[in-house]
């Protein structure tokens, strides 16, 4: 009797240790943002993908929204330092903001974990606009610069930009824009639908279903071709196109094998179904990219972001 209880026991040890060693692990998700933007989609389903597959057990998530993800990264880079269940959702929003204000913290202080995803951008006039067309909007524009207020994203970020390059394709000068950013896409919606900015600009999914409820009126799309029937801006006469990214980001601090646990799990979750249907839903294009792959695509998109925002003129002396 007594070596069967030895051996159930050391029977019963084997198994618990197994199920340790393969315990889904609990993420912490910084998102940067206020609800209802693009990151904040990005990262919730981000996770809903990874819990679905069962990935991992749970996902915490933290909002901080300002100054273009900034206030959150630096909350990250100093609260998550070598903590292997810490991710951050970030992007092309977040490079322009910090180069933009010449922001003390940046993306080289975490580790780069993988490019999830690129989305094209759209100008959207609330319903009751009388701006019919992209010509009606750029019309009032060049005729006043400061009287056509831009809703979007933080300054410097994606939104701003590509408002930046329409204004050089229009013969505007971008140092008159009247660019309003927001938090959240929460924030610029209600804007945007209340008529308290003219134009909004962000990516398609963060305005699909106001486009489809009729609350916004979609006047152009920054694609190089035409994405459910949308015009384009270059079909409109400005030879503008601009393609925003989004990623994921680990602590700083974090090991080699750390780090490649933590992409295992976000490449697994790019490739459930759960997460396929939300990029076609959201118009969202695949663009996985992982590791060193993406912290060189990172470097040579700094220096790219940087070199459009010089010569719009807008940067922070």
């Amino acid at each position: 009797m007594r070596r069967l209880f030895v051996s159930i026991f050391a029977t019963l040890a084997v198994s618990l240790a197994a199920v340790a060693v393969h315990a889904q692990p609990s993420l912490k998700m910084m998102i940067p943002a206020n609800p209802g933007g693009g990151w904040d989609q990005t990262g919730r389903n981000l996770a809903a993908a990874m819990q679905s597959a069962k990935l991992v057990s749970s996902v915490q998530f933290d909002n901080k929204g300002g100054a273009g993800g900034t206030i959150g990264l630096a909350q990250f880079v100093n609260s998550a330092k070598g903590d292997a269940n810490a991710v951050m959702i970030g992007g092309m929003v977040m490079v322009g903001a910090i180069y933009l204000e010449n922001s003390p913290v940046n993306i080289s202080m975490v580790t780069p974990l993988a490019r999830l995803t690129g989305e094209y951008e759209i100008i959207v006039v609330p319903a009751s606009s009388p701006h019919k067309s992209m010509a009606d909007l750029v019309k009032a524009f060049k005729a006043n610069p400061g009287g056509v207020s831009w809703g979007g994203g933080s300054a410097g970020g994606t939104d701003h930009i590509l408002v930046g390059l329409i204004a050089k394709a229009a013969g505007v000068d971008p140092a008159k824009i009247n660019y309003v950013p927001f938090k959240g896409g929460g924030e610029a919606i209600a804007a945007i639908v209340g008529g308290h900015v003219t134009a909004g600009v962000s990516g398609i999914g963060e305005f699909a279903e106001q486009i489809k409820g009729g609350r916004m009126r979609a006047l152009a799309i920054s694609s190089p071709s035409r994405i459910e029937g949308f015009h384009t801006l270059k079909e409109q006469g400005m030879d503008v196109e601009l393609a925003n990214w989004r990623g994921v980001f680990g602590a700083p601090g974090i090991t080699t094998a750390q780090r490649d646990a933590l992409i295992k799990i976000i490449r697994a979750a790019t490739e459930t179904a759960s997460w396929k249907t939300t990029c076609e839903k959201l118009g969202w294009m695949p663009i996985f990219v992982s590791g060193d792959d993406f912290k060189k695509f990172i470097d040579e998109d700094t220096k790219r972001i940087a070199g459009i925002i010089d010569s719009l003129g807008i940067k922070s002396k």
